[in-house]
Order: structure tokens, then C-alpha cells, then sequence
């Protein structure tokens, strides 16, 4: 492993020459309606935008009929501003796989994945543009950190997912969005807040949020273990993924390089106390590594630190990015690896392999889209 890059963390955002534009998602309800007010509008009309933007996912001012003319374009700048555009969409699985790749304000790309599957229909959402946890094996970890996403510009890659349902545009017909994870682009508890106005934003029931079920809401992290304790405060029952990735320290230094100021056991610990206050079973995401981290070893020890935990095991056979030398386990060493959990009684399940024909790592079609303009 002496060959792997050197660590470098970043947990505060990179200053950034342009700020966002407001948008009314990155307010609570009453902040709203007192926007409203201070523009010298009826607060009403606040609500009225809230119908529109997370009941109808309709984000254009011009054509909401129950709004004055006069007062269209002032909503459209101050309310509902574009917060993200549509570059291209690559397709997977028959069109039940779709990234988007979106274009902020200033220029910078994200991603989206929208999925449907025969029970659900689930948005994987970026919450950063980049990532400073500086995982060697991710592709939005060899890219850095550019900057924190606003609530705004979170919560419109969920609106812009459900409207794509709502639309049809997947195979099947029209279906409703159920599932949101924060498993795109980013560490979410590294924008903490933005991240937790936007999952508000899909949990209030409409029309002041999306009214989607917090139980179908899953927060992903390399384990903020500050990030975990201000969760358990929060009284949202997400579901908390853990991405783990190795059960022993050495490796995990290394894997997932914030482990040197967490270790795995304060990790777990945290992981346990937020099980404890909310009765949510919590996710230990598993990048399964050929000749890595998918030893028998390392799923036994792996065993023995979750046997009696409230939590479940997600193997994720690793989407190889370009000229990278970490690749997908051999389906034998994953076999056993999985064996041997269950031995310990520990849940565990091997994640469905979706896009891998789409740069289906998090990350690529961005890295992609700059090379080729470069």
C-alpha cells in the first residue's frame, strides 16, 4: 500500500468567488413566508410556491397560473432561481438506470442516479461538488473538493427526480419517487447543514416538503463521528449508512483516510447510540476490493465487530474507475465473505450491480464531461 497517495483532508469548503443564488428550499416554512413579506408579496404566496415546486415539482414561475403576471418574474429571481441544468443523461438496465449530469450556477458538475426497481423508485443525490475524504478508490475522491451544495441545489436534484417520474420518463410509466439516498457525490456530514434542510425538505409532508418518509431516507458517511452526534439530535429516524469499508484501522487509515482522526470502534459506537435513539437499524456500506479488503480475515473480524449490533452489512462490488488499479472482488472471495457473516448472525446482502455501462462510479461522467472540454 506505499504507493497510495498522500492523505490529504478537507474538511472546510473551499472559498468560492460567486455564491449561489437564494432559493426559498434552503428556508425553513415560516423563513418562507417572512421572505415573502420582506419582498413586500402576501405570505400566502409562499405557500402557493410551495405547492407548486414540491407537490407539482414544477419550478417555473412563468407558468404558475394562480400567481399575478406582475409578480412572476420577482418569484422566479427570489423564490424559485434555476439552480441546476441539465447537461446530458446516460442510460443503463434496459432504462432503469439514469445518471444526470447537472451544471450549477458558476459551472461546476454534479450527479444524480435515479433508479427504478420492481418495489421502489430511489435518487441517489450529490451533496457537494467533489469530496475532500481523499478515498483512493473513489472517483470523486481523486477529484477533491470543490464546494458545499446549497439546501437549494440538494433539494432540486430530488424535485427534478420526482418530476421525471411523475412524467413518465422511465420505463414503466409514470411512478412516484420513494427513496432518497445521499450516496452521490460528497460527504454529507461535511455540509451538515445544507444537508439537513434538504433532508427536511424531503421529509415535510407536502406541500411544505416532498413528504417523503424519513424510514426512505438513507444519510451515507465515511464516519463524521461529530457529524452521527448532532444526527441522533436531530429526531429524523433516516437511515444511517456507514461506509466502512474495512474492519481493521491499519487498512482503514489508508482506505478511507478521516479514520485517523475516527477510528472504527468510535465509529460503531456512534453508529450505535443513534440505533439506540431512533430504533433504525443502521447500514455498514462495504466497497468489496479484489486482494484489498475482501479477505476471510477481515469478514471475520468484521463479524465479530457486528455480531450484536442493530446493523446490516451492503457489500458493494467495486465499479472500477479508468486506469485504476482497484477492481471488483473475484465472485468466490465475495462468496465466502458473505458466508462468514452469516455465521456470525450478521445480516448482510451484496448490492445490485446498477450502471456499470454508465461510469457508474460516482464521479465519472463529471470527470469525464471536463476532460472532454479540456
Amino acid at each position: 500500500m506505499s504507493d497510495l497517495p498522500e492523505i490529504k483532508l478537507v474538511f472546510d469548503e473551499p472559498k468560492q468567488r460567486v455564491k449561489p443564488p437564494a432559493h426559498f428550499a434552503d428556508l425553513d416554512p415560516a423563513a418562507r413566508k417572512a421572505l415573502a413579506v420582506e419582498l413586500g408579496i402576501p405570505g400566502f404566496r409562499a405557500n402557493q410556491a410551495a405547492v407548486h415546486f414540491f407537490t407539482h415539482f414544477n419550478d417555473d414561475p412563468q407558468s404558475w397560473s394562480d400567481i399575478p403576471k406582475d409578480l412572476r418574474d420577482l418569484m422566479a429571481e427570489k423564490f424559485t432561481p434555476k439552480m441546476i441544468t441539465l447537461v446530458r443523461s446516460v442510460s443503463a438496465d434496459g432504462g432503469r438506470t439514469r445518471k444526470d449530469l447537472w451544471k450549477l450556477h458558476d459551472g461546476v458538475l454534479v450527479e444524480s442516479v435515479l433508479m427504478r426497481y420492481t418495489d421502489r423508485t430511489t435518487v441517489c443525490i450529490s451533496s457537494q461538488a467533489g469530496c475532500g475524504m481523499n478515498c483512493p478508490f473513489c472517483a470523486t475522491g481523486q477529484g477533491g473538493l470543490t464546494r458545499n451544495l446549497t439546501a437549494g441545489e440538494i433539494t432540486a436534484q430530488v424535485v427534478a427526480a420526482a418530476r421525471a417520474c411523475e412524467l413518465g420518463e422511465m420505463p414503466g410509466g409514470p411512478t412516484r419517487l420513494s427513496n432518497v439516498v445521499f450516496m452521490g457525490m460528497g460527504e454529507p456530514m461535511a455540509n451538515y447543514n445544507a444537508v439537513m434542510r434538504s433532508i427536511r425538505n424531503i421529509t415535510t409532508a407536502q406541500p411544505d416538503g416532498l413528504g417523503i418518509g424519513a424510514r426512505s431516507v438513507t444519510l451515507s458517511t465515511v464516519g463524521l463521528v461529530n457529524g452521527i452526534e448532532k444526527l441522533i439530535d436531530e429526531d429524523i429516524p433516516v437511515t444511517l449508512a456507514i461506509s466502512l469499508h474495512t474492519p481493521d484501522d491499519e487498512l482503514r487509515d489508508t482506505l478511507v483516510p478521516i479514520n485517523s482522526r475516527w477510528k472504527v470502534r468510535e465509529v460503531l459506537e456512534a453508529a450505535d447510540k443513534y440505533a439506540d435513539k431512533t430504533g433504525r437499524r443502521y447500514s455498514i456500506e462495504y466497497a468489496m476490493i479484489k486482494d484489498i479488503n475482501d479477505q476471510a480475515w477481515r469478514s471475520d473480524l468484521l463479524g465479530r465487530l457486528l455480531r450484536n449490533r442493530n446493523a446490516h452489512v451492503n457489500l458493494i462490488p467495486l465499479n472500477p474507475t479508468p486506469g485504476s488499479k482497484w477492481t471488483a472482488s473475484r465472485p468466490e472471495d465475495e462468496a465466502e465473505f458473505v458466508r462468514i457473516l452469516e455465521t456470525y448472525g450478521v445480516p448482510v446482502t451484496v448490492r445490485d450491480t446498477r450502471g456499470r455501462d454508465i461510469d457508474g462510479a460516482c464521479g465519472q461522467l463529471a470527470a469525464a464531461e471536463v476532460t472532454s472540454e479540456a
